[in-house]
């Protein structure tokens, strides 16, 4: 039975609304899935965060290899690191320089500024070696060796890390060491050694260990070394403090970890 006119032009409208509903409805759909990636493209441009990260001397070359995987795995950050003794580092905190995360060879140098930072966390430990010009011509072979007044020897000065642990130790040995130089970090200890300017100085294993074509190390009994920390905290003033708060994190991680264990430090 045919419909009348009217009637068929109503079937028609209401049949045609019923089929362009799912339409609109997946239009709406379209329009929220293009919302995502529009969303995730401004997330991918936010602004790179740049730290600059105080460190101790010891720790420049595992920083170097640090810094740059963390940029790897953290495409969106930047790091810049600033290596001196901790003693002038605790001095640039104090005085204010702008920085966002420091790391110190002792404890002692980071609690002198606990009111500028985060609660630190030790990352590493290292121990302390004699290092000699290469071949160790002088036959340096024990602490007491440093005693004898021909051998020209060079120490960390006393208000450094280094310079603390190795003046503990000759101490506790008994051992008096006239030194031709005080260096103002570990760094410049190994330098003078490396340039035949120093027969042999006391250094951490680990600067001896990153030099192995230009010094020997003569290792020194647990019972008479010294164990050197290294705790890393944030800083308070950082303009970064959740990037300088998640390098931190890092550095006790076991990426970080591998890294300080390659370079021959020891756990925390």
């Amino acid at each position: 039975m045919s419909l009348p006119p009217s009637r068929r032009r109503a079937a028609t409208a209401i049949l045609t609304a019923s089929l362009l509903l799912p339409l609109a409805a997946c239009g709406n759909d379209d329009g929220k899935k293009d919302a995502g990636p529009a969303a995730g493209a401004s997330a991918s441009t936010a602004p790179e965060a740049k730290l600059t990260v105080l460190a101790a001397a010891s720790l420049t070359d595992v920083f170097k290899t640090a810094g740059a995987a963390y940029e790897k795995s953290h495409p969106g950050t930047k790091i810049t690191f600033s290596f001196a003794g901790s003693q002038e580092l605790v001095a640039q905190v104090k005085q204010g320089a702008p920085a966002d995360a420091l790391v110190t060879a002792d404890t002692k140098s980071m609690d002198s500024v606990k009111d500028q930072t985060g609660t630190p966390a030790v990352i590493a430990k290292n121990r302390l070696v004699i290092a000699t010009t290469e071949g160790n011509p002088k036959k340096v072979d024990e602490l007491k060796d440093l005693a004898d007044p021909d051998l020209k020897v060079v120490l960390a000065a006393p208000e450094v890390p280094a310079g603390k642990y190795s003046k503990k130790i000759l101490d506790d040995q008994k051992i008096t060491v006239k030194p031709v130089s005080q260096e103002p970090n570990v760094r410049a200890v190994l330098s003078k050694v490396e340039l035949g300017e120093a027969d042999a100085g006391l250094v951490y294993k680990t600067d001896a260990d990153s030099a192995p074509d230009k010094v020997d190390a003569v290792d020194i009994p647990d019972a008479q070394n010294a164990v050197a920390s290294y705790p890393a905290a944030s800083l308070k003033e950082s303009k970064n403090a959740e990037a300088a708060a998640a390098f931190v994190a890092w550095l006790s991680g076991p990426e970080a970890q591998k890294i300080l264990a390659d370079a021959g430090f020891q756990k925390p």
